[in-house]
């Protein structure tokens, strides 16, 4: 398990950047971003074209209790859609090597799905004989039905599912899965609220000499009392008492809260360390996806600045 840097190594490098280079970078890190959708907010969705970019990776969540042809079927109608759908594929939900067979044979072929996300899922005790994501990589049936991509979740702060140590053993088990099958692994961050657990997290991988592409999850646009209520839910971990601070003054708990800060701390990481292993980022909407997609949508256009202050952006209606 690879130490986590002390915390006054967690900020990147505090030479100055020009706006100009910071704003390109901030876009750079913006691009061909990816965001999720469940279905139930999907049915209230008229067109996905009005919102997200053609093309779009959109991840498709299978919650506890759910139905996967529920999520077969959003597969299908985004990639009619002209977007790339990502189907979840949790382990604790899925009975046994019948179900998963047929969940995927169709996926790929209802929504000829070549990329999903392989999870353990939120329940604390298993449907059936999976109990991580390790077993469902292990039964071949990925490789069977022609999945190219797979998404595996990271824990920038740990969670109470397991050990650390356990984690770091997980990570080192899919890579050592990707360099066997040829299959294109990546990791898929929890979202936090400030950039330090993601800088240290980037570091870790590297001396862990974990070549996975790191997929950073940022919340999406949503007010302070959300965005608390989801991390007290998922238990996301320290970054949460950031929320913390910023819900003292109680006039902006209901105000919408835009990831800016986080996301110029991270391009200017990037800037700093080429070497990161951030390959993109991946937005959680917390069941507001218009306006996050607006927000998102506005950096991949350029309008938007850089602050005075240089922490967070303006971005333009």
């Amino acid at each position: 398990m690879p130490p986590l840097d002390s915390a006054t190594d967690l900020t990147t490098h505090s030479h100055a950047i020009a706006p100009t280079d910071l704003k390109a970078a901030v876009r750079a890190l913006c691009h061909d971003y990816s965001t999720e959708v469940t279905p139930a907010s999907a049915a209230k969705i008229a067109s996905f074209r009005d919102l997200l970019p053609a093309g779009t990776d959109v991840y498709i969540t299978f919650l506890p209790g759910g139905d996967y042809r529920e999520t077969v079927a959003l597969a299908a109608r985004l990639r009619k859609e002209g977007f790339n759908p990502v189907p979840h594929v949790a382990a604790r939900s899925i009975s046994d090597g019948a179900m998963l067979d047929d969940y995927l044979a169709r996926a790929v072929g209802d929504a000829n799905v070549s990329q999903v996300l392989a999870i353990a899922g939120a329940p604390s005790t298993s449907a059936g004989e999976f109990a991580d994501s390790m077993q469902l990589l292990d039964t071949g049936l990925f490789e069977k039905h022609g999945i190219r991509r797979i998404g595996v979740a990271g824990h920038p702060e740990n969670c109470n599912c397991c050990t650390e140590a356990a984690l770091w053993d997980a990570l080192h088990w899919k890579a050592a899965y990707a360099a066997r099958t040829g299959v294109e692994v990546n990791i898929v961050t929890q979202f936090a609220f400030e950039a330090a657990p993601f800088i240290a997290y980037d570091r870790a991988l590297r001396r862990a000499g974990i070549g996975l592409p790191l997929h950073v999850g940022l919340p999406g646009v949503a007010s302070l009392k959300t965005l608390i209520g989801y991390a007290m839910s998922c238990g996301v971990g320290n970054s949460i008492n950031f929320l913390k601070r910023q819900a003292a003054n109680v006039t902006k708990l209901l105000l919408p809260s835009a990831p800016d800060k986080l996301l110029v701390d991270l391009a200017r990481h990037v800037m700093s360390e080429p070497q990161t292993r951030i390959a993109k980022l991946h937005f959680f909407t917390l069941g507001g996806l218009a306006k996050s997609a607006r927000w998102v949508n506005a950096i991949n256009e350029g309008r938007f600045e850089p602050s005075s202050d240089r922490v967070g952006l303006k971005v333009e209606d």
